[in-house]
């Protein structure tokens, strides 16, 4: 019996050790429950499979795994890499207690949420932990002291909250810590300043205040330090210039304030220095020019005071030197133009005077060069362009004079800004040499010799004025008109004759402003190439012949003035067709016959029409006068028979008129205003239009502040009721006559009000369509976001640059943004919340002030629009984030995130930067509005 039951006994044997060896592979186990728990949208982990048959080897099935590595037996998991798999999900905690002897964890670039489970930091081998770029929130969990040979943690860009974990200075290997783009607040524990083998510090980015610990003086082996993009308060400490081993030191935008220490100065190993957008005062130290290996220095957007130090001529390694945005003085010390490795200059927006050094450029690969707003003088240095990398020149609104002979051969140049100087001579550019130039503003100068003859050969131009160079003289090239990227040709104001050449490949051409010129001819039939065209100002010059049917057959053409020239014929009745049609001005020519009965053309009001003798229509003299009774062969008696009817008529109307007015007294007199695009009612028209009342003086009030109501030809209109004391009524009707006058395509159009000496109705253009708070969560293509974003922009510039005085919105948000049939965004309620408080009494003076708050509102909507919806009020919230962590983002809400889109982050990262310049803190750093659509003209997502 026994002899037989040794075969089972074998059997049974063999079967136990199977079983032993395939329950063996706890890691596959554990990363299998792993996937199990979170979410793979994208099958990134689809090669995590359960193994067919046993295990026999030992060996770790999951070793074959992406992202899994084994040690060199393949027995034991020692590091997980699951970065940018587009995971998401809670992390799970409880499969990490197989993983002992891990190594290395990095889960970067997901988007994973909630808690780090606190079971991580039982990896008591673990040397690299990455959890960056996700979406983690709450407190950072207690128990990160286990982690005794942790090395790297790098938790950047997520949603942690309260305060920095203090545990974290008893990592004693720790070497680089990276907490920065979250959301923890409160002050830098002092224990922050003893860690012991540190080289990388990160906070930047996030809701930390308080004082910066003098004890961050202590970190002797820390070698790069971002903290940056905080609210702080108080000073630099001066302690920090022991930290003998820095090279890279950050904390811009933090709220600091007082003096820049000069102990900083003994921080010799210092590459790199960004101290921007601060509030710090007084002098640059001269002592830092001890810093040898300094490259990047960027002190700009503070309040210094003072010239740059002449020591700064020992620098040799300085490469970027940005001073802008301060209250700096004196001259550019002729030592800057010595440094051999500076290669952008920025001290734009103080009170530097004088010339700029000889030699700028002579000595360095010069890329940039911004001086602009200062109040520099004399010529540009004649080595400007010697190291034939100049790409960006900026120097307008300074007093140069001399003229451009430096620039004659700087070929790589990409973009010039001279406007508003005193350079004089030709223009020597010679285009044909600057292939890649797309911006060229020469306007308020004083040059002659013309426009450059080849013009047509600057292939990628998109934007040049000349306008207001009273002597430029010369004529439009022959072939300017064929750039096929050019939007914008300003020349007003410069004595330019000749006739208007063909216009060819003009099919990104938005402006052409030629007014105040000498120029003859007719306007060219080839006109109708140019389908982009918004706004065409040719007004004062000597142009005739017909108004082309090409013209006024453009589909996108606003704005319109060909007003003082000699120009014939009738008015082409497309110009009644078009839909986005705001200003026609045709005065002052010899045209005739009849204005064109629709309503877009009647509604220009006579200043678009006088001046023409043989013109009739509406709202100019009706057209039949000239064939009425009076002008017939009617008999004397009928005449005097319809004049003497007339004048009893009149007499009566001026009778009731005296006893309705002594019935009802002043007080309560209705009286009617209307601007362009209302007919002429009567005030008593319209007030019938509110209510079914018989007569002024039984019509209730409106019931609310803003109601709709149609008026008798079946126009609907919005209706904002007003009150006023009689005392401020002159006031109140002279701004609201100004902004009546306000016309823009961006714009609601005010049509004109109806008032009494206590109270008025003002009547609004309505639109149906929706406001932006409503539409904004809805996903829109790029195109489409770049379209509101610089319609509102053009419609606020309108208000602060083309209006005098400029007027301020006042209440700009994304519920005053409605939007027409043509999607295209339109300011609602511009100027009244001033027009309120003008009738309160409030001084003029204010309205600076209310300007800068449209620029900041202006950089929040851009955030909204780009976060469709996410981010309001959000100004804030990126000025205090690192412009990597921002930007990340805004790729992410736009799907720009793989490396096929670079050209959309670029333009992305060009709308981010406006943003962030209209949302500075101080209101005088923001740009203009002028400025900020300057920075949007570029856009080829419009």
């Amino acid at each position: 019996m026994e002899i037989f039951q040794w075969p089972h006994l074998n059997l049974l044997f063999s079967s136990m050790l199977i079983v032993v060896v395939l329950a063996a592979d706890p890691y596959s186990d554990a990363l299998l429950s792993f996937k199990s728990e979170i979410i793979d949208p994208f099958h990134n982990l689809d090669d995590w499979l359960e193994p067919n048959s046993g295990n026999p080897s030992g060996k770790v099935h999951a070793c074959s795994w992406s992202g899994v590595k084994c040690d060199n037996n393949s027995t034991i998991v020692i590091g997980l890499n699951l970065s940018t798999k587009k995971l998401a999900g809670k992390l799970p905690g409880k499969q990490f207690s197989v993983f002992t002897e891990l190594v290395e964890l990095n889960i970067s670039q997901n988007s994973f949420s909630g808690e780090i489970p606190v079971e991580i930091f039982n990896l008591t081998n673990l040397r690299s932990l990455d959890i960056s770029r996700n979406n983690f929130s709450g407190h950072f969990q207690g128990g990160v002291t286990g982690l005794q040979n942790l090395v790297v943690l790098d938790a950047f860009s997520n949603s942690f909250s309260g305060p920095l974990p203090v545990e974290l200075s008893k990592l004693e290997l720790l070497k680089v810590l990276n907490l920065a783009g979250s959301y923890f607040s409160g002050p830098i524990p002092s224990a922050y300043g003893f860690f012991k083998r540190l080289e990388f510090l990160h906070l930047a980015g996030n809701f930390i205040t308080g004082n910066i610990p003098p004890e961050l003086g202590n970190l002797q082996t820390v070698t790069h330090m971002e903290i940056g993009y905080n609210s702080y308060e108080g000073n630099i400490p001066w302690q920090l210039g022991n930290m003998s081993e820095l090279q890279y030191l950050d904390i811009a935008g933090s709220n600091l304030s007082g003096s820049i220490p000069k102990q900083l100065s003994n921080l010799t190993k210092l590459q790199s220095l960004f101290l921007f957008r601060n509030q710090l005062t007084g002098l640059i130290p001269w002592e830092f020019s001890r810093i040898l290996a300094l490259t990047n220095l960027d002190l700009s957007d503070n309040f210094i005071s003072g010239p740059i130090p002449e020591s700064f001529a020992e620098l040799k390694n300085l490469r970027l030197l940005s001073l802008m945005y301060n209250e700096m003085n004196g001259t550019v010390p002729d030592g800057i133009a010595e440094l051999p490795s500076l290669d952008t200059l920025f001290i734009w927006n103080n009170f530097f005077t004088g010339s700029l050094p000889r030699n700028l450029g002579k000595n360095s690969k010069l890329r940039w060069l911004d001086v602009s707003i200062n109040s520099f003088i004399g010529s540009i240095p004649p080595h400007i362009c010697a190291g034939g990398e100049l790409f960006k020149l900026i120097m307008f609104s300074n007093k140069f004079t001399g003229n451009l002979s430096p620039l004659s051969n700087c070929s790589s140049l990409v973009r010039i800004r001279l406007e508003d100087n005193s350079f004089s001579g030709e223009i020597p550019l010679t285009l044909s040499h600057l292939p890649d130039v797309s911006y060229i503003d020469l306007s308020r100068n004083k040059f002659t010799g013309g426009i450059p003859s080849d013009i047509s050969q600057a292939s990628k131009l998109q934007y040049f004025n000349v306008s207001n160079n009273p002597e430029l003289g010369g004529v439009i090239p022959e072939e300017t008109w064929s750039l096929s990227l050019l939007q914008n040709f300003s020349a007003s104001s410069c004595n330019i004759s000749g006739n208007l050449p063909p216009f060819k490949s003009c099919r990104s051409m938005l402006t052409v402003e030629l007014q105040k010129n000498n120029m003859s001819g007719v306007v060219p039939k080839s006109v109708s190439h140019c389908r982009a065209l918004e706004i065409i100002n040719l007004a004062s010059n000597q142009l005739n012949g017909h108004i082309p049917d090409e013209l006024a057959s453009l589909p996108a053409l606003s704005v319109v003035d060909l007003s003082h020239n000699n120009f014939s014929g009738s008015i082409p009745a497309e110009f009644g067709k078009s839909t986005n049609l705001l200003l026609l001005n045709v005065s002052y020519n010899d045209i005739s016959g009849a204005i064109p009965s629709e309503k877009v053309l009647q509604s220009m009001g006579r200043s678009a029409y006088v001046g023409n003798r043989e013109l009739c229509g509406a709202p100019l003299r009706s057209c039949s006068a000239s064939m009425s009774i009076f002008g017939s062969k009617g008999t004397g008696k009928l005449r005097l028979v319809l004049l003497l009817s007339a004048g009893v008529t009149i007499l009566i109307a001026a009778l009731l008129f005296w006893l309705v007015y002594l019935r009802k007294g002043n007080k309560g007199q209705w009286k009617m205003e209307s601007f362009i695009g209302l007919p002429q009612f009567t005030a008593n028209d319209v007030l019938r239009s509110f209510s079914s009342a018989d007569s002024m003086e039984e019509l209730p009030p409106l019931s609310a502040a803003v109601c709709k109501a149609v008026l008798p030809t079946g126009i609907t209109v919005l209706v904002k009721k007003i009150e006023w004391e009689p005392k401020r009524m002159k006031v109140a009707i002279e701004f609201i006559t100004q902004m009546g006058n306000a016309r823009h395509r961006n714009l609601i159009r005010l049509l004109g009000f109806c008032y009494n000496n206590h109270m008025a109705y003002m009547l609004y253009d309505y639109l149906p369509n929706g406001n932006l708070a409503e539409k904004v969560t809805m996903p829109r293509d790029w195109s489409t976001k770049c379209r509101i974003i610089t319609g509102i922009a053009r419609g606020l510039c309108f208000l602060h640059h083309d209006c005098n005085p400029a007027i301020s919105h006042g209440d700009l948000n994304s519920s005053t943004i409605v939007f027409d049939d043509n999607f295209e965004p339109r300011l609602a309620d511009f100027g009244f919340k001033y027009l309120i408080e003008l009738i309160k009494g409030r001084s003029s003076e204010a309205i600076k002030d209310e300007l800068y708050m449209d620029i900041y509102r202006f950089g929040e909507i851009i955030l909204e629009i780009l976060t469709n919806g996410r981010l309001t009020n959000g100004g804030e919230i990126v000025q205090s984030k690192p412009q990597d962590v921002v930007l990340r983002e805004m790729y992410s809400e736009n799907e720009a995130t793989d490396d096929s889109t670079n050209s959309l982050q670029d333009e992305i990262k060009q709308v981010v930067d406006v943003a962030l310049l209209c949302t500075r803190s101080r209101p005088a750093d923001r740009p203009s509005m002028k400025d900020a659509l300057k920075l949007l003209s570029g856009l080829k997502g419009q």
